[in-house]
C-alpha cells in the first residue's frame, strides 16, 4: 500500500465517489440510503453542508471516501459524526483501517469525540474495526434497519473520545 494517500476531496473526485456510493449502498446491507439513488440525490447526502469529505487514493484510483460533520448543531457541535465507504474491489486490504486512523486524527483537531449513530449490527467488519480503534457500543436500537437479507436488524450507536 505504498501508493496509498489520503486527502481532502476535490470537485473532480465526485464521479469516483459516486461510483463508490452506488456500489456500497446498492447492497442494502450497511447504509440506510436506498439503492439506486440518483447522482443528484447522492451528492446532496455525501457532500452536504458542514461535511468535510476525504478520499483514499491508490495511485490514480479513488479507493474510498469518508466525511466528518458535527453530529448535532450548536451546543452539540463538539462531537462529530462520520461515514466511511471503501470501494468493494478494495475491501479487505487494510485501506479502511489506515483511512480511519487518518480521518480520526484529522477530526481530533476540531472535535472532542466521534459518534456513529447507526452501525448495522450485522456489519461485523465495521463493528470490529471501530471497536479495535477504541469505539464502544453505547446503545443498540432494535429493528432500526431494513437489511436486504436479514430483514429488521439492530443498529449500534458507537462512541469514542478523540482528545
Amino acid at each position: 500500500m505504498a501508493d496509498l494517500t489520503f486527502r481532502l476531496a476535490e470537485p473532480s473526485d465526485w464521479p469516483a465517489i459516486y461510483s463508490i456510493f452506488n456500489r456500497v449502498t446498492d447492497g442494502g446491507d450497511t447504509y440506510p440510503y436506498p439503492p439506486g439513488l440518483s447522482e443528484d440525490e447522492a451528492k446532496i447526502i455525501w457532500l452536504a453542508p458542514f461535511h468535510t469529505v476525504y478520499v483514499a487514493q491508490m495511485g490514480e484510483a479513488i479507493a474510498g471516501t469518508a466525511y466528518v460533520k458535527p453530529n448535532l448543531p450548536g451546543l452539540g457541535d463538539h462531537i462529530c459524526n462520520a461515514g466511511w465507504m471503501i470501494h468493494p474491489d478494495h475491501q479487505g486490504q487494510g485501506i479502511g483501517r489506515s483511512f480511519a486512523e487518518y480521518v480520526i486524527g484529522e477530526a481530533s483537531k476540531s472535535f472532542r469525540a466521534m459518534q456513529f449513530n447507526a452501525v448495522v449490527s450485522t456489519n461485523t467488519p465495521a463493528v470490529g474495526l471501530w471497536e479495535s480503534l477504541g469505539f464502544e457500543i453505547v446503545g443498540t436500537v432494535p429493528d432500526a434497519f431494513r437489511h436486504s437479507e436479514h430483514g429488521l436488524t439492530p443498529v449500534h450507536v458507537m462512541y469514542r473520545e478523540l482528545a
